[in-house]
């Protein structure tokens, strides 16, 4: 067999023997979210490219180098999603969701797309799991939001977590701390790479974070925007480390924290992890209260975070953390003889709509390989139809686990409910 083609690169397939570990975590975030009194919003996969030009910001690697834009057949610039919040917002400015008692909170499942050089942890077609905050500028609604983050780690039992924030000051402060960095990093101009050299000119702290080696060696000696926060500022982050400390969550402050995005003030922070190697940081976040009035609102102050799905399910097994396999059934009839198949068949219908998960054998196997196929996805009981099943209006519901064998009425209202009370039973013996 020749395949026409293959999947393009930095994508996966998400492969039926692997979706429930995707569907347990994301189980996860929906609880949480929902416990934080956060609701979920689908924006479309594809924006409007200035959308991120203005939300993420023209001096970020991701607007300068990963996204993927084209245009379309009336001549619109379009971009793939690259993150989640851009879209989350414009569709808050969009719907008039500030008119909405506030805060206004919200949580995201979604695809994004960069193109950068994909490797563990990193493709080009990755998912996020989001949170965003409108309408609050109180430091305990950051507290709040990074402890939702860490409930949602916590469940998941994931070890060795830091949790690292930082303060990146309003624009105001912010403009000293520019010029203090544009001092310092002018004296190695020279040794700048070319991108940094760009980001010199257009947004110093853009240098903070270049992957580059020599620049980054560069950048541990360079000020730090702590040193430079107005007052409020201060106050906020002050206050942050406050709520954070009464709420029982373990943080270091490091001042080094940018975030890849522009849209981003006040406070920043990472969930890093030293289980999957460079590729570290599940989760991140802050404020971004001007988000909203870049986008052509009235000023909103906004907060939110964003984690990674994949990175999160390397973690797991990077810590060898085991998330449980579901059984496909709770039971599998097998069946001898036509009338036996249309038995199992109506019955199999009415369990399933009793809300039991059940199957029978519909690809003309013998009963001995109908058993054996019983065994092998998990089903936990099992029954035969034959002949004499059928005459009789009784069979034998069997344990696979223990063999231990239970007569039982073949009246769809009696076996479902016998069903119902031997499991249960059984569950809480166990």
């Amino acid at each position: 067999m020749a395949l026409i083609t293959k999947k393009p690169r930095g994508t996966e397939d998400l492969l039926p023997r692997d979706s429930y570990r995707w569907q347990f975590v994301e189980k996860i975030f929906h609880e949480e979210a929902e416990a934080y009194g956060y609701s979920e919003i689908r924006t479309p996969v594809f924006e409007h490219t200035e959308l991120f030009e203005r939300g993420v910001g023209n001096t970020t690697d991701v607007v300068q180098k990963e996204m993927y834009t084209f245009v379309t057949k009336g001549g619109d610039s379009i971009t793939l999603r690259p993150e989640g919040t851009a879209g989350a917002a414009r569709a808050l400015l969009e719907h008039g969701l500030f008119n909405d008692p506030l805060p206004v909170k919200n949580y995201y499942l979604t695809s994004c797309y960069r193109y950068e050089k994909p490797q563990a942890g990193r493709l080009r077609e990755f998912h996020q799991f989001g949170m965003e905050c409108y309408g609050t500028k109180d430091p305990a609604a950051d507290a709040e939001l990074i402890t939702a983050a860490k409930a949602i780690f916590d469940r998941l039992q994931i070890r060795d977590l830091r949790l690292e924030i930082n303060s990146i000051g309003c624009p105001t402060c912010r403009a000293e701390y520019h010029k203090a960095l544009t001092e310092y990093f002018s004296a190695y101009k020279d040794e700048l790479c070319d991108d940094c050299k760009d980001r010199l000119e257009r947004n110093p702290m853009r240098l903070l974070d270049c992957k580059v080696e020599h620049d980054h060696k560069l950048a541990e000696g360079a000020p730090t925007v702590l040193d430079y926060l107005c007052d409020e500022c201060r106050d906020h982050f002050d206050g942050v480390k406050a709520y954070l400390d009464a709420n029982g969550v373990e943080y270091t402050v490091n001042p080094k924290i940018v975030r890849g995005l522009d849209y981003y003030t006040k406070t920043v922070f990472e969930f890093i992890t030293d289980s999957i190697g460079a590729q570290g940081t599940v989760c991140g976040g802050g404020r971004y209260d001007g988000l909203i009035e870049e986008l052509g609102g009235n000023p909103l102050p906004a907060l939110g975070f964003a984690a990674g799905i994949e990175r999160l399910l390397l973690t797991l097994d990077a810590q060898g953390i085991v998330i449980p396999e579901p059984n496909r059934f709770d039971l599998f009839i097998g069946h001898m003889g036509d009338q036996a198949h249309l038995k199992a068949s109506a019955l199999t219908a009415a369990l399933r709509t009793a809300g039991i998960k059940a199957g029978f054998d519909i690809v003309g196997r013998g009963l001995r390989a109908q058993m054996k196929f019983a065994d092998k996805i998990g089903a936990k009981y099992s029954v035969v139809l034959g002949d004499n099943e059928i005459a009789e209006g009784k069979a034998k519901l069997k344990n696979m686990k223990s063999g231990e064998q239970t007569e039982i009425s073949l009246e769809p209202e009696a076996f479902i409910n016998s069903f119902t009370q031997i499991k249960l039973s059984e569950e809480f013996a166990e």
